[in-house]
């Protein structure tokens, strides 16, 4: 048996792999073994392991579908023989010394339990300890057998290794390094850290996506929000289904559903069955199924059109940003003979600018129906492309509101009563609001609490400056879920939406998205109470200002001194703040349920006429 058992997980990286084993065969210390676990890879991962077996010194084991790095790791510990483990993964490399210097390091200090080599990464940018902001990979280390195990996916996903297994293993000290950079952590777009971190176009939506992953998560970045989907579903998906109404409806839901996914269970509550097919490449924010709520079944993305004919659903709802134009735009032009309803959340110009502008003008004048998140939206729309709002059937409806059942918390007292002062909130980046702004705030003895984890990370440069500017007066929080919106936020006196100017004029033409844009916060804002804070855009079209204006929910202000007088006209911040609790039913998904289904109905008697 081999003094050092190198672990090697593999997962559809079979064009990394063979430079990832001829580095191990090159190694100058040649008592190894290996161990690969193909983690139920699709690709000829195998085959190529299969060839590598030849070798005596190497094992490999094969799992029938992908559980995760850390149960793929934990198989190959177990079947590990040497009193030394070191990782390969299929797609890093070693440099021919790196083994002897691990060994040889750990021998000279036998206190050590860990050891670590200097690493190549980002092609060309070394160090001689932990990544920078990524920390130690697999690729460096060296550690003494130990009975501790990997933190596996059924448990928490995450990028931090440390937290994995690093410190879980009792090995945050007793750690040395070689000082020499004998390994390389292969920088390119499969990694499995760029699945999971949300600035690198990662999160639980892409990772689900990319792994396959049929149950609901515990998830969290370094650089996000803490997500436990067993729990926050749970009422949800331990509930029986619902029986199908007589008159029920099989509604195919084809694309992403973004925030506030849960809602669409409105639809299944009234005997609608609901079924999922999802575009292949979301964003942390795009909702994709499996859907960790239940009672949505998967349609199969292997040879879909034959799925969709044979399920024969009775309407397709395409939905909603624009990551998913160019898959709901193919499921448009299959010509499946199903009537297919296309909602567009957001944001045509993001279309222009990716490329699929072309897809988006055929969505919008070639459905069978289509769903406007705003009059302004619709408005513009029959501007820049003549004819999308036609003799089709068209709904006004808000993209992504969230679902009742979360909002029946009482509201809490609010921290003006309790510690002074005004205090607002913003559930989301701070768009529009300067650094500066926040000193002016805070000379009006305004506060500003600014939630969520991934927008502190997003928004560091920015916290650090406006902190400094008004010291005690911005405060941080981490993110807050939809069953605390109503106690946690109903603390505020008023919240902020995008705090921006408009330079329309007026003219649609001259609009932008934000002008046009319902922002997912409002429903947030509005389910705790709050009057909505936007800037003062008298004589332009603003979609936000409209709404809030017809339902008199709205704080208007063009400067912070003048925010401050309305927030000191007591009485009549209270009337605006009990306007938004009598409305706030409307920013729910349910309150919209039975339109919506009356539209699918009448898209379909209207397509049985044409």
């Amino acid at each position: 048996m081999g003094t050092v058992s190198v672990l090697m997980p593999a997962f559809n990286q079979a064009a990394f792999l063979p430079t990832a084993l001829a580095s191990l065969y090159s190694q100058t210390f040649i008592d190894w073994e290996l161990i690969a676990v193909d983690d139920g890879s699709t690709d000829t991962t195998c085959r190529i392991l299969d060839q590598a077996t030849q070798d005596p010194r190497c094992r490999h084991f094969r799992l029938g579908t992908n559980r995760g790095l850390g149960a793929a790791l934990n198989w190959a510990l177990d079947q590990a023989r040497g009193d030394l483990i070191a990782y390969l993964p299929c797609d890093d490399l070693f440099y021919p010394e790196h083994l002897a210097r691990l060994v040889a390091v750990l021998a000279a200090h036998p206190e050590a339990m860990l050891a670590y080599s200097g690493v190549r990464y980002h092609q060309h940018q070394t160090t001689y300890g932990p990544v920078p902001e990524r920390g130690l990979q697999l690729v460096q280390v060296m550690h003494r057998r130990t009975p501790q195990r990997w933190i596996e996916r059924i448990e928490l996903v995450t990028n931090d290794l440390e937290r994995m297994f690093w410190t879980k293993a009792a090995l945050p000290i007793a750690r040395v390094a070689t000082e020499c950079v004998t390994a390389e952590w292969v920088d390119h777009p499969q990694q499995r850290h760029k699945f999971i971190l949300e600035p690198l176009g990662g999160g639980l939506n892409p990772y689900r996506q990319h792994y396959g992953v049929a149950h609901p998560l515990c998830f969290h970045s370094t650089a996000g929000n803490f997500t436990d989907e067993p729990s926050h579903y749970r009422c949800w998906r331990e509930r029986p289904s619902t029986p199908p109404a007589p008159d029920g409806l099989k509604i195919l839901l084809v694309g992403e559903l973004a925030f506030n996914p849960e809602r669409i269970l409105a639809l299944e509550e009234r005997g609608h069955q609901l079924y999922g097919l999802w575009t292949p490449k979301p964003w942390w924010f795009n909702t994709v199924g499996p859907l960790p709520f239940g009672h949505v079944t998967e349609v199969p993305r292997q040879e879909w059109r034959q799925a969709i004919r044979h399920l024969k659903p009775d309407l397709i709802y395409a939905l909603l940003n624009w990551q998913a134009v160019p898959f709901a735009h193919e499921v448009l032009m299959a010509d499946l003979g199903i009537p297919l309803v296309w909602h567009f959340k957001e944001g045509p110009w993001l279309c222009r600018a990716m490329g699929s502008w072309p897809e988006l003008v055929d969505l919008q004048t070639r459905s069978a129906g289509q769903i406007y998140i705003s009059p302004e939206q619709r408005d513009w729309f029959e501007q820049m492309v003549p004819g999308s709002v036609r003799s089709q059937p068209t709904l006004l409806l808000d993209g992504d509101l969230p679902k009742a059942d979360w909002f029946t918390q009482p509201r809490s007292e609010r921290l003006s009563t309790t510690k002074g002062g005004f205090h607002t909130v913003v559930p989301g980046r701070p768009i529009g609001l300067k650094p500066e702004l926040v000193r002016q705030l805070a000379d009006q003895d305004i506060h500003l609490h600014f939630y969520g984890d991934v927008n502190h990370s997003g928004w560091r440069q920015w916290t650090e400056e406006a902190q400094g500017l008004a010291a005690g007066y911005l405060h941080l929080h981490s993110h807050v879920g939809q069953d605390r919106w109503v106690s946690e936020l109903s603390q505020y006196d008023a919240g902020w939406l995008h705090f921006l100017p408009s330079n329309n004029g007026g003219d649609l033409r001259r609009a932008c998205w934000d002008d046009l844009n319902y922002p997912a916060r409002i429903a947030t804002l509005a389910v705790a109470g709050l009057p909505v804070i936007q800037y003062d855009n008298q004589g332009a079209v603003v979609a936000t200002q409209t709404l809030a204006h017809r339902l008199d929910i709205g704080l208007f202000c063009q400067d912070m001194a003048e925010l401050g007088s309305q927030l000191r006209d007591t009485t009549r911040l209270t009337a605006i703040q009990e306007n938004v609790w009598q409305v706030r039913e409307q920013f729910t998904f349910d309150y919209h349920a039975d339109r919506l289904v009356d539209f699918f109905r009448q898209v379909i008697a209207h397509g049985s006429r044409g």
